[in-house]
């Protein structure tokens, strides 16, 4: 029956390709549209991806246990990012790949309103770990101010250890999307132990809206800290390494990205 129910929505948002085009919305099969279903799909069933994030946190406990043995002069911490790092967001992609759209502003914010976003294997126990060793966790996210309150709601709702205004650190209006001011405000009171995220921006400047090669020579000359202070959760769907394909210009529409990746991807 779920295989069939599967099918059914594929067939009936391929069927209403032609329509969406003409009403001026991407067409599904696009590349782009079509990757988010296809990276959504991986998210949500795949056994993998579930033991992937647990894999990642099961290292960072492994290193916090470690760093607790240790003597600390400040208070410890772990800095973590929020969205495909503690919160899934892949209902949101399906929802706008099956209507043809990818990423835009307004219908992000009204996803993030509704508070209803699932967590990653192994978040939860992760971060109680965390609190029941008296070190704070600080959610450093892109999400806007206006989604202070939801997104607290959305955490709570789980019971996430320091879930409140203090430790939810938003990026504020007119600031750039770099969490290194951010981060390094919180180094001034704390130790920071361990950072978490699905994008290498959430780890530090160096990989702040750069190109492929300069991403990649950032990643070599980090080498050392992944899996140690640095622990990276999948994310198949968006990011910077998306943004990066496109020279970080994300006006383009779907059809244009297609263009981009036809090009760039290798083929045999």
């Amino acid at each position: 029956m779920k295989k069939i129910l599967f099918l059914s929505v594929f067939f009936v948002a391929a069927c209403s390709t032609s329509k969406r085009a003409a009403s001026g919305h991407e067409p599904v099969a696009s590349v782009v549209i079509n990757g988010k279903l296809w990276a959504s799909a991986f998210q949500q069933k795949a056994a993998e991806y579930k033991a992937l994030c647990q894999q990642a946190y099961n290292v960072a406990e492994w290193r916090l246990a470690e760093d607790l043995k240790n003597s600390s002069s400040k208070p410890r911490a772990v800095i973590t990012d929020i969205d495909e790092t503690v919160l899934d967001n892949s209902p949101y992609a399906v929802a706008q790949a099956l209507h043809g759209k990818d990423f835009d502003q307004a219908s992000w914010n009204a996803w993030t309103a509704l508070a209803q976003a699932d967590t990653l294997a192994g978040a939860l126990s992760f971060f109680k770990y965390a609190a029941k060793h008296n070190v704070e966790v600080f959610y450093v996210t892109n999400r806007y101010e206006e989604e202070r309150s939801a997104t607290l709601k959305n955490l709570q709702k789980f019971g996430f250890p320091y879930a409140d205004d203090t430790h939810l650190i938003l990026r504020q209006p007119g600031s750039s999307s770099s969490k290194e001011t951010r981060r390094n405000a919180i180094a001034q009171t704390h130790n920071i132990v361990l950072l978490l995220g699905d994008n290498l921006a959430d780890f530090d400047v160096l990989f702040d809206a750069k190109k492929w090669e300069d991403r990649n020579a950032a990643t070599a000359k980090s080498a050392s800290r992944f899996g140690n202070k640095y622990i990276v959760f999948p994310n198949p769907s968006y990011g910077d390494w998306e943004g990066a394909m496109y020279n970080n210009n994300f006006k383009l529409s779907a059809s244009q990205k297609d263009s981009v990746i036809k090009a760039e991807v290798r083929g045999k």
